[in-house]
């Protein structure tokens, strides 16, 4: 049963710290691999990891080795693969809303300048 009737309960804090989204350890070493930047600015890896996260279904587990023990060689390989899409898709996602935040200050700064003169 989910709540263990009948077993010793751990505090409240440590069992809500213990279940999380079992992409996520996926996410973030995809991340760091396929981007060296991300490596440096970890503000540049937390909002690849979240556009990343919200694209893949949640897998919540208390112990990733539960996760892994129930999958298949092929489910394993499916996650891979679902998980390196979305990562590659967030990566281009968060450049390219940079490169429009950039672009926007630029006209910006020229239109601040042109109104000075």
């Amino acid at each position: 049963m989910l709540l263990g009737i009948g077993r010793r309960r751990q505090r409240v804090d440590s069992s809500r710290d213990s279940v999380h989204n079992y992409y996520e350890h996926m996410v973030i070493e995809q991340i760091l691999r396929a981007n060296e930047r991300a490596n440096d600015d970890s503000d540049f890896l937390a909002d690849i990891a979240c556009v990343a996260l919200n694209h893949l279904p949640p897998k919540y587990v208390r112990h990733d080795v539960d996760m892994t023990f129930f999958l298949t060689p092929d489910e394993q390989e499916e996650m891979l693969d679902r998980v390196a899409k979305a990562v590659n898709n967030a990566v281009n996602y968060v450049l390219s809303r940079e490169q429009e935040k950039k672009n926007w200050l630029k006209n910006e700064q020229a239109a601040d300048a042109q109104n000075d003169q």
